[in-house]
């Protein structure tokens, strides 16, 4: 059988899972609230920047497999098959998530379910919100039990979400009948054909899947940054201990890049609500080493700072210093908690004359931080810098010349905060190299 599906919520994570499943074969509805978002998606323009996305979306809308509307009841009436793709932001003041968009789409959405269908929430959410989710389907629908609710977290990587989309690494579903998993079976039988791994469990445990792999990668991330501190009170390289310890099978190196930490919108807010919410469940003790995790990651910030403040002569007044990055990670427009943008914030505000190039990510930046200064490229963001940094790993910025880069400079001096450039290459060029971690 051919399931028509519906994708509810055309954020980062809605607009990649429209656009693959339409080109996957199926006839996919896009539903936002958003009149001005739907417009633009129906016009084949993406609101995000994502490698391989918008010649998708285009494809899909040409193929008449793919279109968006703003109305719950046609997307009630044309889906067999209802993906949940909403945001979860963290709640403001507190470390818990916000669930408050999932509950209005179900609310929006059950009052139109008359006939047998499946809802599958794709978002990330604190464990527990999936049975008080399918509570309140069943109790809204009028279709009653026979709309059933189905747990299928994401695992997308900025900047390679259609390859993840469509080839995953795993499928996690979490069922609570034989019905549902047939579905589900259905809907991913591409990827499941390729040998997908593929895991039957339960509401609970789908849910702790995608907060357990964050909070573990966060550990890795944070660990390797932790050593980089003691790298640099010890005047050993953590980058060279990092590749050391790749090479261990059980450690493995992904994950171990030493640098400013990370950022987006997804890592910091997911562990914070996973400590959230193991405090809520009288579990708090087993998380405690993540609010460990989250402080090394800031502090890489604030080392940034004081290593960009060291190499300007002690203060940043009367100071300009040149960015190289302001998104989260690179192949992404993503500014969201930006360590870049954090370091560039911080540094104005001590004096400093700061201009930031990014590759894709300036019209967000300049929205969110007008009062920094913006270049058109990364020579223009450099020209008479009294330091430059690096601080989004690019590749743009890990192939720049070191020489062409000084002739526009006021002083070779250059903080490397990705761990990306090769050090010996910028030193022969005459720059003062520092990075975090590094002697």
């Amino acid at each position: 059988m051919s399931y028509r599906l519906t994708v509810l919520g055309t954020g980062y994570l809605g607009a990649t899972h429209a656009a693959c499943m339409a080109a996957l074969g199926f006839e996919v509805l896009g539903l936002d609230v958003d009149p001005a978002k739907v417009a633009r998606l129906q016009a084949g323009e993406l609101p995000i920047h994502e490698p391989g996305l918008e010649e998708l979306l285009q494809r899909g809308l040409e193929s008449g497999r793919l279109r968006f509307t703003t109305s719950y009841e046609e997307a009630a009436e044309f889906g067999d098959v209802h993906f949940v793709c909403v945001g979860t932001p963290q709640k403001k003041g507190e470390y818990a998530a916000d669930v408050s968009y999932l509950d209005a789409v179900v609310e929006s959405l059950a009052p139109y379910l008359t006939r047998e269908c499946l809802v599958i929430g794709k978002s990330t959410v604190p464990v527990g919100t999936a049975q008080r989710l399918a509570d309140k389907l069943t109790r809204l629908a009028p279709a009653g039990d026979q709309v059933e609710l189905a747990w299928n977290p994401e695992f997308l990587r900025e900047g390679f979400a259609v390859r993840d989309t469509m080839h995953p690494d795993r499928i996690v579903l979490g069922v609570v009948s034989d019905k549902a998993e047939k579905v589900m079976r259905e809907v991913y039988e591409s990827m499941l054909a390729e040998g997908t791994p593929l895991i039957i469990t339960d509401y609970p445990t789908a849910e702790l899947v995608k907060v357990a792999a964050n909070a573990f990668l966060a550990t890795k991330i944070s660990f390797i940054n932790a050593m980089a501190e003691v790298c640099e009170a010890a005047h050993a390289d953590v980058k060279d201990l990092s590749l050391a310890l790749s090479f261990d099978e059980r450690i493995g190196g992904r994950f171990l890049n030493p640098g400013l930490g990370f950022g987006g919108g997804c890592l910091p807010k997911d562990i914070r609500a996973f400590m959230a919410r193991a405090g809520e469940l009288g579990a708090d003790q087993a998380l405690t080493f993540l609010r460990e995790v989250d402080a090394i990651n800031m502090r890489r910030r604030a080392r940034m700072v004081d290593l960009a403040r060291e190499l300007a002569g002690g203060s940043f007044r009367g100071c300009t210093v040149g960015v190289l990055g302001a998104a989260f990670k690179p192949n992404s427009d993503d500014i969201r908690d930006s360590p870049a943008l954090d370091v560039a914030v911080k540094i104005r505000e001590q004096g400093g004359k700061v201009t930031v190039y990014d590759p894709v990510a300036l019209g967000n930046a300049r929205k969110a931080h007008p009062t920094l200064g913006f270049g058109s490229s990364a020579l223009d963001a450099a020209r008479g810098a009294h330091v430059v940094l690096l601080l989004t790993e690019w590749q743009e910025f890990i192939d720049l010349d070191p020489e062409r880069l000084g002739d526009v400079v006021a002083a070779r001096k250059i903080v490397d905060g990705r761990n990306a450039l090769d050090a010996e290459t910028w030193r022969a060029s005459g720059w003062h190299y520092r990075a975090l971690g590094r002697p």
